[in-house]
């Protein structure tokens, strides 16, 4: 086998690229982690004695709407590593600036969100349910908040030049974090606001 060939593809002993196997672990263990989290968040709902409670907090239209702009980036980013495997690079930064400014507004939602609950009384250690509710959003805002660090330091790498069609493993990576986070939140959200 050539060192070229090497250099392409890690062997392993599964076939696949050793970054992918690693990136796929860590995917398993934050299962692990949000599965407890989500658990947590479901054992004490409906169990705060005193307010405020979701039904006098929740703005269900912005959240939906949130959610709707986070599924949409994990659309984008697929498009986004599709013009990176075939070296177009205006396709590749196009869909990866959509992807990044779609993160950034589901942050800033629930960043207002967390400040507008807060005004209403709810904070960290008001009740169960603000215990629970912010400990699980607020884990995957931090995530979605690292999820963005990583693709915009991949956009800053494509704009000046260096993601081409050998380096997509990449993108392609943070991508699977991404849509890992994604998926999370397609959990949590009729969990946490639409479930009564």
């Amino acid at each position: 086998m050539s060192t070229v060939a090497h250099a392409a593809h890690p062997e392993t002993t599964t076939g696949i690229d050793s970054r992918k196997v690693a990136i796929w672990a860590f995917i398993g263990s934050e299962c692990l982690f949000f599965a407890t989290l989500i658990s947590t968040y479901l054992v004490y709902k409906g169990k705060s004695i005193t307010g405020p409670l979701p039904a006098d907090i929740f703005e269900i239209p912005l959240v939906t709407f949130g959610t709707a702009v986070l599924l949409f980036s994990s659309f984008f980013v697929v498009l986004a590593l599709n013009g990176a495997q075939q070296g177009n690079r205006k396709k590749l930064i196009g869909w990866l600036t959509l992807t990044v400014i779609c993160g950034l507004f589901f942050v800033g939602m629930q960043v207002y969100e967390f400040q507008h609950f807060y005004h209403k009384g709810l904070g960290l250690s008001t009740n169960l349910f603000g215990s629970s509710f912010y400990l699980l959003t607020g884990f995957h805002g931090t995530h979605v908040t690292l999820g963005l660090i990583w693709l915009s330091t991949v956009l800053v790498e494509a704009i000046r030049g260096r993601v081409p069609p050998q380096k997509a493993m990449n993108l392609e990576i943070a991508a699977l974090y991404w849509h890992f986070v994604d998926v999370v939140w397609i959990v949590i959200f009729p969990v946490v606001y639409l479930m009564r």
